[in-house]
C-alpha cells in the first residue's frame, strides 16, 4: 500500500529490537538456571542487505550464545546483558522516534492532496 523501504526497514528493526529484548529479559531471568545458554538475537546484517535490495523486511534470527559457561553450564553474563540491554533500549527509542516522524510525513502529505 504505501509501505516505503524507510518504513519497512523502520518496522523490521523495532521487531528484531522488540525480539532483543525479550531475548535479553530471558536471559537475565535465568542467570541462575543450570545448564541455561544465553540467547542473542540478530537481524542487522539481514536488515542493511534488504534494504540495498530496495526491500526493507528482514527478519530477526535468534540463536544461542557460545560464550564460555560456568562450572553449572550457564553462560548468562549479567554485566554483557546489562549494556545489551541499554543499547538495545537506546536504538528502540531512536527507531520509535523515526517511525513517528515518516508516519507525520505521511500524514501531513495526505492531507494536502
Amino acid at each position: 500500500m504505501l509501505e516505503s523501504v524507510t518504513s519497512a526497514a523502520l518496522a523490521s528493526a523495532l521487531d528484531g529490537l522488540s525480539a532483543r529484548q525479550r531475548a535479553i529479559a530471558n536471559n537475565i531471568a535465568n542467570v541462575n538456571t543450570p545448564g541455561y545458554t544465553a540467547e542473542r538475537v540478530s537481524f542487522e546484517d539481514a536488515l542493511a542487505q534488504s534494504v540495498a535490495r530496495h526491500d526493507g523486511r528482514a527478519v530477526a534470527s535468534t540463536q544461542r550464545s557460545l560464550e564460555p559457561t560456568r562450572t553449572d553450564g550457564n553462560n548468562v553474563n549479567l554485566d554483557t546483558e546489562t549494556l545489551s540491554n541499554v543499547d538495545t533500549v537506546l536504538r528502540f527509542q531512536f527507531a520509535s522516534q523515526a517511525a513517528g516522524t515518516e508516519f507525520t510525513a505521511v500524514r501531513a502529505a495526505l492531507k494536502t492532496t
